[in-house]
């Protein structure tokens, strides 16, 4: 049987006359998540979908729907990097459990496909999300070629890919930290990591805009980010970062309607950025704050910045946000350094996301 797929055509605005498709597919996100997961925790608002979708110097962004009995019922995007990795597109394909088994997720996984090709992709990357509730130690674990972590492996997503010829490359821990965490924990923890880092680090923190005089260091740390994050055997391209680019991802955050608390440790001997970390609070969404990127330079790794980053992003995010209710992070499961800290810190496991990719 085949399938009508639409294109969906953003608008300039959520008032604009041309919006109703975009509010449809943004309600059909939310219903997938509920779906999934049982709350909207992992759903964005679609205030900041609207403009997260929108194409930009550094990606573009394919979006496409089915209806049927006269609603959305699926839906797929694909993006493509325009700077780096231009092999590469993710792709991602949703059904609505009432509609699934009709073959409307392998027509719109085919329509993507197509669309990445014309695009020159040969790389095709995307993922599945598993709620808690099964041991990823267990039997009937279906692990990638790292050898750590494991989803379902007769979970329906995990089948649907296997089938379409994706390969299970890497396993992502989601994990969540109930707000406020304990200050005595927190004074413990610091103090330790203080003791070890010693004098030779001053930390530092501001909202959303990096200061000019450590915006090209805040470059080279994120630019790390592409080379020193655990990846599986995921093909990524190193991304190179320069303060143009750093401006344009904060300005992405504060459209996105994303109020950005960084955390930074300087290395006081050198003047140089050791480590940095990013918490994440939206009002559209005041009951929950996404940690976003950490990372220890190299070459500063084994002096507990990582936590201390960390420390100061949550002690500053339970002051001015004591809405928060609790913290949602993503951790490779072979990144087992950063696992500690958040683990010392209090995140508990709340799901994991399989990460696939298929060659052509």
């Amino acid at each position: 049987m085949s399938y009508r797929i639409e294109p969906l055509v953003l608008p300039a605005s959520l008032e604009a006359a041309g919006a109703a498709d975009f509010l449809e597919y943004s309600e059909l996100s939310d219903a997938l998540v509920l779906e999934t997961w049982g709350n909207l925790d992992r759903a964005a608002p679609r205030e900041a979908r609207l403009e997260a979708w929108r194409d930009d110097d550094y990606r573009q962004m394919r979006l496409f729907f089915v209806r049927l009995d006269g609603r959305m019922a699926a839906r797929s995007w694909i993006r493509l990097p325009l700077k780096e990795n231009l092999q590469n597109a993710m792709v991602r394909v949703d059904v609505l459990n009432e509609f699934t088994g009709r073959g409307i997720g392998r027509a719109l996984l085919r329509h993507a496909e197509d669309v990445a090709a014309g695009s020159g992709r040969t790389t095709l990357q995307s993922f599945t999300e598993h709620p808690p509730g099964f041991d990823p130690d267990g039997p009937g674990i279906l692990r990638p070629g790292t050898g750590t972590g494991g989803v379902p492996a007769e979970s329906r997503a995990v089948r649907f890919a296997r089938a379409a010829g994706y390969a299970l490359e890497q396993v992502t821990r989601f994990s969540a930290l109930d707000m406020p965490p304990s200050n005595g924990i927190l004074d413990a923890l610091e103090q330790e990591a203080e003791s070890i880092a010693g004098d030779r680090y001053e930390l530092i923190s501001w909202t959303d805009r990096c200061p000019d005089e450590y915006v090209d260091q805040m470059a080279v740390l994120m630019s790390r980010m592409s080379t020193d994050s655990p990846a599986g055997a995921l093909h990524y391209d190193p991304e190179a970062w320069d303060a143009k680019r750093v401006r344009h991802l904060e300005d992405e955050w504060k459209a996105t309607g994303q109020e950005s608390l960084v955390a930074v440790a300087r290395h006081t001997a050198s003047g140089e950025l050791a480590a940095y970390s990013v918490l994440q609070y939206a009002a559209a969404k005041p009951w929950i704050a996404e940690q976003d990127d950490t990372l220890v330079a190299a070459e500063h790794r084994g002096n507990r910045l990582g936590m201390l980053v960390k420390i100061l992003n949550l002690r500053r995010l339970a002051a001015e946000h004591p809405s928060v209710e609790r913290i949602l992070t993503f951790n490779a499961a072979e990144n087992s350094h950063m696992l500690a800290i958040n683990v010392a810190l209090g995140f508990r496991p709340a799901g994991y996301d399989g990460e696939w990719q298929r060659r052509r």
